[in-house]
């Protein structure tokens, strides 16, 4: 049986969003490597991730968010609720441990390898290791754990099995050879809401039926109703004091389909899409024609050559002007305005400057004779 939605491929959304708090396999997607263009050329969001190489990732994750683990190493031997858990680096999220690296950066919830997590499988009474006889309450731990043969739930939509710790510590003493014992998967709390308050909708006004269908005679023989008169119904809006001269069940949202309708559609973008087609194979038939009609000493295959030539070029004429009045919005030419004005007033400050540049009088400075004639008529 196939896992639920399979990628061929891992895409950059799905490596992304690797980490998550949903306990359920659905699918092996993390088992994907990498494609061959992110190695070659990393973006920005690619050297974020964090993945280990996918021989290395775990398939069948027994450490799911809503855990109790311990940290081997750990010397406080402190339970921890898992928060989270990333498929792509084998990496698991604690719960309550978040916290900056540095001042200016936002806050960061600790994580540690997979195989660092332990099980915690509750209090049972273990003996002491100084007196065997005396028995104290201890948290015991999942020092091995072993699964079931994993199976795929049609209804449920995911890969289910059954978890079992193995071997324990500290061990229990009825511990026998072969023995295994059962670990629960954590139980999922169900989202509570708040109160409803004096800012909420109360229930029964939320039920009420507010719309009537207008009355119509659901004889055959009976003529077809004819649309309410919009202006009927804008006459009442704009004159709220006057008498209703309409049927307030009357449907007025005919007027609004085309406002109303996404012009996004697909319906629509395929429509569109149609009329352009009919438009330019109706420009090329009709230059074909003239060329066929004009042949001016060619064949009737160069003829229609040349026709497929003017046909192209013409339209691509017509896509490039096309392209360039979608730039010609008004926001758009608001700022090629500005930038104009302000080149404009760039060059005219400096043409301006050296108009009135006057340079003060120095030792080493020469004067031609024939500027100072023309300074001394200028000054008769």
């Amino acid at each position: 049986m196939s896992a639920s939605n399979p990628l061929k491929y891992l895409t950059r959304k799905a490596a992304i969003g690797a980490t998550t708090k949903n306990p359920a396999t659905t699918n092996f997607n993390h088992l994907k490597s990498f494609p061959r263009a992110w190695l070659i050329r990393r973006s920005k969001y690619d050297s974020k991730l964090k993945s280990v190489r996918p021989t290395d990732r775990i398939k069948w994750w027994n450490i799911v968010p809503g855990d109790q683990i311990r940290l081997r190493g750990d010397s406080d031997g402190k339970l921890h609720e898992v928060l989270s858990i990333n498929r792509l680096s084998n990496r698991v999220f604690l719960k309550n441990t978040a916290a900056a690296a540095k001042e200016d950066q936002p806050l960061q919830t600790k994580n540690y390898h997979y195989s660092r997590c332990q099980l915690y499988l509750g209090e049972f009474d273990v003996p002491s290791r100084v007196d065997p006889g005396v028995s104290k309450t201890q948290p015991v731990f999942a020092l091995r754990v072993g699964t079931s043969q994993p199976a795929w739930d049609r209804f449920q939509k995911r890969w289910v099995w059954r978890r079992y710790a193995v071997a324990t510590t500290p061990k229990l003493p009825d511990w026998g050879t072969g023995q295994r014992r059962r670990v629960p998967w954590p139980v999922r709390q169900p989202v509570k809401y708040p109160e409803a308050s004096l800012y909420d909708t109360p229930i029964e006004e939320v039920a009420k039926i507010t719309y009537k269908l207008p009355p119509f005679d659901v004889s055959r023989l009976a003529p077809i109703p004819k649309a309410a008169p919009e202006q009927a119904y804008l006459d009442t809006i704009y004159n709220p004091h006057r008498e209703v001269t309409y049927d307030p069940s009357a449907p007025f949202e005919t007027y609004l389909t085309m406002e109303l309708a996404n012009p996004h559609s697909r319906a629509k973008k395929m429509h569109r899409w149609k009329i352009y087609q009919t438009g330019i194979h109706a420009l090329r038939k009709k230059i074909t024609g003239d060329e066929l009609q004009y042949l001016d000493g060619r064949t009737v295959r160069e003829a229609k050559a040349d026709a497929a030539f003017k046909w192209r070029e013409t339209v691509a004429e017509q896509q490039k002007k096309h392209k360039k009045a979608r730039w010609m919005h008004s926001a758009q030419m608001i700022q090629w305005e500005r930038k104009t004005r302000k080149k404009a007033s760039k060059e005219d400050r400096l043409r301006r400057r050296l108009t009135e540049l006057v340079l003060s009088e120095q030792p080493n400075q020469v004067i031609p004779a024939s500027l100072k004639q023309a300074t001394k008529e200028r000054a008769a």
